[in-house]
């Protein structure tokens, strides 16, 4: 295997396609979004112009940077509106939902998880699984607004202390409450991190 370096270019936004009940998630999303760009990082997400979803992209645009969106042709028309999809930088419209997730993994170099469903959960579960089987080192965050994520966060620590999670040491996601800490975090400690395999090899794996 030859080793490389982790360059961040883009964060992946795992989120809610609903705004939710407390207005700190999409307050927290247009954070992100402006932290993103203030940053000179792109953002990849799935496409909805709607919920939180919608307001990381808003927070990105706002502030000048650039938004590729990946959404599959059945939900375009429930999680967005043509029109906002025409407002991104980079719209890839797939046949399916496997089709979109492996493309935002192809796309990014760190994965946020923000408030949302269940949906969001199996985007980032599959995230730490592929972790786990040693299939990508890239940086995984919870935001965890106002504690959304406990819940997740306390199974995964008894999943742990019941023997389940092997190779705990690759499945270490940072928790960070606070939104404007999370691209600096990222960039922090996995600018240069190495890797053992190049993305092509690490995407062929999946």
């Amino acid at each position: 295997m030859t080793e490389n370096f982790v360059s961040i270019r883009s964060i992946c936004a795992y989120c809610g396609s609903q705004p939710g009940r407390d207005p700190a998630y999409v307050a927290a999303g247009r954070t992100l979004g402006k932290s993103i760009a203030d940053h000179g990082l792109r953002l990849v997400y799935g496409g909805g112009t709607k919920g939180i979803m919608g307001a990381v992209a808003s927070g990105v645009l706002s502030g000048g940077g650039e938004v590729t969106g990946i959404i599959p042709e059945f939900l375009v028309d429930m999680e967005a509106t043509r029109h906002s999809l025409s407002q991104l930088n980079e719209l890839i419209i797939t046949k399916n939902m496997h089709e979109r997730k492996h493309a935002m993994f192809e796309r990014s170099d760190a994965f946020v998880t923000l408030p949302g469903g269940i949906g969001t959960l199996e985007e980032i579960v599959e995230i730490m699984t592929w972790a786990q089987l040693g299939r990508h080192r890239k940086p995984m965050v919870f935001a965890n607004i106002g504690g959304f994520w406990d819940p997740m966060l306390e199974l995964v620590d008894h999943m742990r202390a019941q023997g389940f999670i092997h190779n705990a040491a690759l499945v270490q996601p940072l928790v960070i409450d606070r939104i404007e800490d999370i691209v600096p975090a990222i960039l922090e400690a996995w600018g240069n991190a190495p890797t053992e395999d190049g993305e092509e090899a690490v995407i062929a794996k999946l």
